[in-house]
């Protein structure tokens, strides 16, 4: 008799959450360089926040490609032929490759002081930027059987976190008045405590969403996904850094940036946990 074996494998690996990381915070700093043209105080940023936003842009892009079995694969993002309209990972490819597109634009105006064109390219590059996180919260959404990603949440909470996460590198490039620094200390802030309040509300549906669902809440909190969810993402990545930032030493910028790393650090960390914790227990079963 032939033995019949299941090789349960995770679907979607690590880089996976890298990408998500460095592609929110690419659009949480093109957003703050598109702010730049309509409030003064983030004029200090439309270079360097675009810039880096760009850079990261390009890595997440290498970080997509790099996860093809075949790298060419790539060119069936732009390939209309080839695109499954039905399907929202069609759509954020037109979406990524858009973005590229008017980035570049942007850069170019930029460089040749083209103000008026710029600023009409700022408007349409975040807003194609925020659609970024939004196709990945429902790339993750329309996965119905899943616990923890089956919410409408998800590209809420995203799009928080990109914020957040954008703001947190933004201020170590903040060199401008004092009150750019308050602007970014109150992105984060206000972000994180939106981004807690729905993870507070995600963790108490799961936990009592069914046997699927309260077995994914026992990885999610337990063990190492545990040590990484509550630990580094909700703990040290968001309880203590909105501590820090309501404390008095939270409005000054070394208590801000000090706050932005430990943002970072969770945003990365809730990321990887959202991703392949619910992930795990198909692995089991």
């Amino acid at each position: 008799m032939l033995d019949y074996s299941v090789f349960h494998t995770i679907a979607w690996p690590s880089p996976y959450a890298w990408y998500f990381f460095v592609i929110g915070i690419s659009v949480a700093l093109f957003f703050f360089s598109a702010l730049s043209w309509y409030r003064e105080e983030f004029r200090p940023l439309r270079h360097s926040a675009f810039y880096l936003s760009f850079g990261l842009l390009v890595l997440g892009g290498l970080l997509l490609i790099g996860d093809l079995s075949q790298p060419m694969r790539f060119l069936n993002m732009v390939n209309p032929a080839y695109l499954n309209f039905d399907s929202p990972l069609a759509w954020g490819s037109l979406n990524l490759v858009a973005f590229g597109l008017v980035s570049v634009v942007y850069f170019v105006f930029l460089r040749k002081g083209e103000q008026v064109n710029a600023k009409r390219l700022a408007v349409a590059g975040a807003l194609l930027g925020f659609g970024l996180p939004i196709y990945t919260g429902f790339d993750l959404t329309v996965h119905q059987h899943r616990a923890v990603w089956n919410t409408p949440l998800m590209p809420v909470l995203f799009v928080s976190l990109s914020l957040v996460s954008g703001a947190a590198v933004a201020s170590f490039l903040a060199k401008g008045p004092e009150k750019l620094v308050s602007m970014l200390r109150s992105f984060m802030l206000w972000g994180g405590g939106a981004t807690a309040a729905m993870l507070v509300s995600l963790l108490g549906t799961t936990a009592y969403g069914g046997s699927g669902s309260e077995v994914t809440f026992m990885f999610m909190t337990s063990g190492t996904m545990g040590l990484i969810f509550i630990g580094l993402g909700m703990v040290v990545g968001l309880a203590a850094p909105i501590a820090l930032l309501l404390a008095p030493v939270g409005r000054q910028p070394i208590g801000i940036m000090a706050a932005g790393g430990l943002l970072l650090v969770g945003g990365m960390a809730l990321r990887y946990a959202i991703l392949i914790g619910p992930q795990i227990v198909h692995t089991y079963y």
